[in-house]
């Protein structure tokens, strides 16, 4: 696969994917979103793929937000359209079906920050900052983030950030929720990758019911999904995983998981 804005390298089950527009500060502009969008169906079905790291190219931005120029000859029907075509991206990556770890490594602005609220793990650099700046152009978030932001932060947070547009630090994210660590530049992407790895040496099977049980929580209510966890539940319990991690672990080996 050969993209103009993404690099992609896959390892030991593991695929890297970096937004590569470092001179725009890898803002997403229509050809990334194409891109992105044709790179996660290729995700979904690899089966040499069972974890994806998503990161921003060089030291200063993850994905800094949309490319502006492209807003600026919007009206209300284009504007909608151009708001469904960015969320149809972001939902792909939040229902892959595989894990999705994001690498924050700087700016997360505007659609940058959608795009890291779709990942299902969130790690950060030191010199990270997050924002939803989009009232300062007269707009609102487009591509999910008066939607997950609050599932994730709380209204409170998410509102106060959607409304001053104010951006936060890094440790403020770790503060509220919104990323799990915060590490030294340099230790990203290892930091990252050591998640992954950690992730790889579960059942897979339970790992995707795991994501799917997570994503209907935010999505319906609490007794709704209560049935559906128990259905996965019981599913994982027809597997040869649950059958082989019980007795591994009643045997105090290291379980051999297959993934069926």
């Amino acid at each position: 696969m050969t993209y103009t804005t993404l690099r992609v390298s896959i390892t030991a089950r593991i695929a890297t994917v970096t937004v590569n527009r470092p001179d725009k500060l890898n803002a997403l502009n229509t050809q990334c979103k194409s891109e992105l969008k044709e790179l996660f169906i290729n995700l979904r079905t690899n089966p040499d793929v069972d974890v994806v790291i998503l990161t921003g190219a060089g030291e200063k931005a993850f994905v800094a937000g949309t490319d502006i120029a492209e807003l600026t000859t919007l009206n209300a029907e284009s504007g909608k359209e151009f708001a469904e075509g960015g969320q149809s991206v972001f939902d792909l990556i939040q229902h892959l079906g595989k894990p999705v770890i994001a690498a924050i490594n700087g700016f997360a602005l505007g659609g940058g920050l959608e795009l890291a609220l779709a990942c299902h793990i969130r790690i950060a650099s030191e010199n990270a900052k997050f924002g939803q700046p989009e009232v300062n152009l007269g707009i609102i978030p487009g591509y999910g983030g008066t939607q997950r932001l609050p599932r994730i932060v709380g209204i409170g947070k998410a509102t106060e950030m959607t409304l001053t547009g104010n951006p936060i630090t890094a440790q403020e994210a770790l503060r509220i929720g919104l990323v799990c660590a915060v590490v030294p530049q340099g230790n990203l992407l290892s930091t990252a990758e050591s998640i992954a790895k950690t992730i790889l040496s579960k059942g897979q099977l339970a790992i995707r019911m795991s994501l799917k049980a997570i994503n209907i929580s935010m999505e319906m209510p609490l007794s709704e999904g209560l049935k559906v966890e128990a259905a996965l539940f019981g599913e994982c319990c027809s597997t040869e995983d649950f059958k082989e991690g019980t007795t591994a672990f009643l045997q105090k080996r290291k379980p051999e998981f297959k993934g069926r």
